[in-house]
């Protein structure tokens, strides 16, 4: 009957026409959701931020993964030089020493997930004089890659740079108490002059940092000076190869196996990694990481259960609403769509202002990694961000929307 009536009302022009399922437009649904949320802000605030939040994580932790991993890398390698491979000859198995050539050390820099390749030279048992005094000591000669391989800094002073190295400079870093033997502490050592082998060589820092522990009674040089003017100094028989990632340690020590002997006699070649160490931090990152992606989870799957309880509150406070709308003509799927869009507003509203935290937080790491975000992988953890808010939002709003909509007119009128 009552349908009747309307029908009559419409024919005589005093009701619009009836459009069913058209009665509420995609632009009407939109309106009324942003409306209603607007509206209840206060109550769904909470969820909003958890999901935000949640979403900027995601987007920050994915797109940045890679840098992070690199920076905890060299963190880590400060104790325990996780990353680090160490190839070289050994003198005692064969009469003739091998060493590494030019050529060999050019294809080990070119092997992927290779960071940085140091080289040195030993020469055992140098001496020098100082106020009528010997001293003896170890010396080597190292390239510039030798102070960030290793994470030495300077104690004092400054250590060499790559200019130092390609001009070949007479300058001189010391272990600490080296310098403390010969002349009375590292501070009094800075600026003297060094004799070694009738050449004077002027001390311009002391070694300092973590491994710098066992290097104190060491003294340096540039490798192309102690090359042209240090006799007897060995050949370059040791490499120190430095990975981007502990995930490249396997397949560049692997890599060695082959690249070097394709270059010359691999007669006596041991490569050493530290399997044990790096096994340790994968460790402890697995477990970080499990830690960080399972807050992630737990606060999205939160989230989502914060829209349903809400949703399904708003269905119980807007009864008698629902049944007004039904009253008026309003079909099952109209009451439907205006919940469903509603949890979809807030889903959408709230992955949206992750995606800006999260970009913003990409920047600040980006800046603090001194690094360049990758954008195709951000626009990715964008894409996924909003396909997971959607299927958030049809998930937690279908339940509360279906109840909506088949609420009988008679007993939703009525309800108190």
């Amino acid at each position: 009957m009552a349908n009747k009536s309307l029908q009559s009302l419409r024919a005589a022009g005093f009701l619009p026409p009836d459009r069913g399922t058209r009665l509420l437009r995609f632009r009407d649904l939109i309106r009324i959701s942003f409306r209603e949320v607007l509206r209840k802000r206060r109550r769904y605030i909470g969820v909003m931020a958890a999901i935000a939040l949640g979403t900027a994580g995601f987007i920050t932790i994915v797109t940045m993964g890679r840098d992070l991993k690199a920076n905890f890398n060299n963190d880590l390698d400060l104790l325990g030089g996780a990353t680090i491979i160490a190839a070289h000859f050994d003198p005692q198995m064969y009469d003739r020493q091998e060493w590494f050539r030019s050529g060999t050390i050019a294809a080990v820099e070119q092997i992927p997930g290779v960071k940085e390749v140091t080289k040195s030279r030993l020469r055992s048992g140098a001496t020098t004089t100082y106020q009528e005094k010997v001293y003896g000591f170890n010396l080597l000669g190292v390239d510039a890659n030798y102070w960030s391989l290793f994470s030495f800094t300077p104690r004092l002073g400054r250590l060499f740079t790559a200019e130092d190295i390609a001009l070949g400079n007479k300058v001189c870093v010391l272990g600490q108490d080296l310098a403390k033997t010969i002349f009375g502490s590292p501070e009094a050592a800075i600026g003297q002059m060094l004799s070694l082998d009738n050449n004077l060589y002027h001390v311009v820092g002391i070694i300092g940092g973590v491994r710098a522990a066992d290097k104190t009674l060491m003294a340096f040089l540039p490798i192309t000076t102690a090359q042209a003017r240090i006799p007897n100094i060995s050949e370059i028989s040791s490499l120190y190869i430095r990975c981007n990632t502990w995930d490249d340690v396997a397949p560049v020590a692997a890599a060695l196996e082959s690249v070097i002997p394709a270059n010359q006699s691999n007669k006596g070649l041991r490569i050493q990694v530290g399997w044990e160490p790096l096994q340790q931090v994968q460790r402890m990152f697995w477990w970080v990481s499990l830690f960080i992606y399972a807050s992630i989870g737990a606060t999205l799957v939160l989230g989502g259960f914060g829209i349903w309880n809400i949703m399904m509150a708003a269905v119980t406070a807007r009864t008698r609403e629902i049944g007004l709308k039904k009253a008026m003509g309003a079909e099952d799927s109209d009451i439907l769509w205006q919940f469903l869009f509603e949890a979809l507003t807030v889903t959408f509203s709230s992955a949206f202002l992750g995606v800006l935290i999260g970009r913003v937080g990409i920047e600040y790491m980006s800046r603090m990694l001194g690094s360049s975000p990758p954008e195709g992988l951000f626009f990715l953890c964008l894409s996924a961000g909003l396909a997971f808010a959607a299927v958030l939002g049809v998930g937690s709003g279908l339940y509360p929307s279906i109840r909506a909509s088949r609420m009988q007119v008679v007993d939703a009128m009525r309800y108190e």
